[in-house]
């Protein structure tokens, strides 16, 4: 009912916005939803067909963008001067070229103006920030932008930032501000009862002691779903992620740090008949590995069985496989000093980079899984599973 009780659309859409900022989202997902499509529906009476206001037709372009509305970026057009740079009655307007600078980064494959306008907007905001500015919250905001854009941020950590920042917003919305603070200490709660969980799950696994050689990443994998599940009521797939990432993590380093090529042969072949049997000739720390790789995906699978009646652990056991497969690939490389070319790098890399177990565990989290979707997953390599791998593939490599 709050954005109903807003008549003017640039309204609305600083309140989404808002909303959105303080990390209610998911309070008012509805009503966000209803007014971003009845703005993209009929556009001639939005915020663009003011061609004199850069900060209403940026903010726009971004809110729909983001929720997956199409909008050319022919909007900015009249911004622009003849030679393509942002027109010089513009360059002191911080708020429309923030906006600006923030919409640019929904921008499409071949948007060379948009490419060009977060060039020359990021300029003019960092002379803004040289300025004895006296709004002290849009200088925190350019600050904030600059060194990483929204696009990029992590919304449940940008909401208590922004909280902060807020509050100091002259024309802040009280009751709104007051939500958002007690709601993020309630989400706040439901975190720390899952990393509590996620923590005696960690410290019983006993893996941080037993493999010393491995990284102890517990909390980094915790904070890593907190960001890919923002729904606070599913704590259940927070911990299930924390979990994976955790066993990703260990199991990354026997392979990079620990065994031997023949150990790892073992191993895998050990992951891929799914047979706690067949562990006799594994290293004890091996053995210990394995086990609660076994252990904890045998009960996720029955979990999954109990409450949506799909037995998934033969997708899961692939899903493991194929990823201890692609690592086994590249201890061959390092112990044989074989150089790989680039094809058969990227041929292997996106699946060792462990997003298609991530991803898969994803969908297990939605609670509505189906057979269909399993097989797809699984034999059909989605684009969109592929293509995000091959995105983390490269961030992971540029940070390494």
């Amino acid at each position: 009912m709050m954005l109903e009780n807003e008549v003017d659309p640039l309204e609305k859409l600083e309140l989404i916005d808002t909303i959105q900022r303080l990390g209610l989202s998911y309070d008012f997902g509805d009503e966000i939803k209803k007014t971003l499509k009845n703005i993209s529906i009929d556009r001639s009476t939005t915020v663009a067909r003011d061609k004199d206001n850069l900060y209403a037709t940026a903010l726009e372009f971004r809110l729909l963008r983001q929720h997956g509305y199409k909008v050319n970026q022919d909007v900015f057009a009249c911004f622009m001067d003849d030679v393509g740079n942002i027109k010089a009655s513009l360059n002191q307007d911080y708020k429309g070229l923030l906006n600006l600078y923030e919409a640019s980064y929904h921008l499409l494959e071949g948007e060379t103006m948009l490419e060009n306008a977060r060039e020359l907007a990021a300029k003019l905001l960092k002379q803004c920030l040289k300025e004895n500015n006296d709004n002290q919250y849009l200088w925190m905001l350019v600050e904030h932008a600059l060194e990483l854009p929204l696009h990029w941020r992590i919304p449940r950590f940008e909401a208590g930032w922004f909280i902060d920042v807020y509050e100091k917003n002259k024309e802040k919305n009280p009751i709104l501000l007051e939500l958002a603070i007690l709601d993020y200490n309630i989400v706040q709660s439901m975190h720390q009862d899952d990393l509590r969980y996620v923590s005696a799950w960690w410290k019983e696994l006993g893996l941080d002691k037993r493999m010393s050689f491995a990284r102890d990443r517990l909390m980094e994998n915790f904070l890593w779903s907190v960001g890919m599940i923002i729904n606070p009521q599913n704590g259940k797939g927070r911990r299930i992620q924390t979990k994976v990432n955790s066993l990703i993590t260990i199991i990354d380093d026997v392979y990079d740090v620990y065994g031997t090529l023949d150990e790892l042969e073992l191993f895998t072949d050990v992951v891929e008949r799914w047979d706690i049997n067949a562990i006799q000739k594994l290293p004890n720390h091996m053995k210990i590995c394995y086990h609660a790789l076994y252990n904890s995906i045998n009960e996720m699978a029955f979990d999954t069985l109990k409450e949506q009646g799909i037995d998934v652990l033969p997708f899961l056991i692939k899903l493991w496989t194929n990823l201890c497969k692609s690592y086994l690939v590249e201890a061959k490389w390092y112990y044989t000093g074989y150089t790989p070319t680039l094809q058969e790098y990227m041929n292997n890399a996106w699946i060792s980079v462990s997003g298609c177990v991530i991803l898969g565990y994803s969908y297990l989290a939605t609670g509505s899984i189906t057979e269909e979707g399993l097989h797809h997953i699984q034999e059909c390599h989605p684009n969109i599973i592929y293509w995000s791998c091959i995105i983390v593939r490269f961030a992971d490599d540029l940070g390494t």
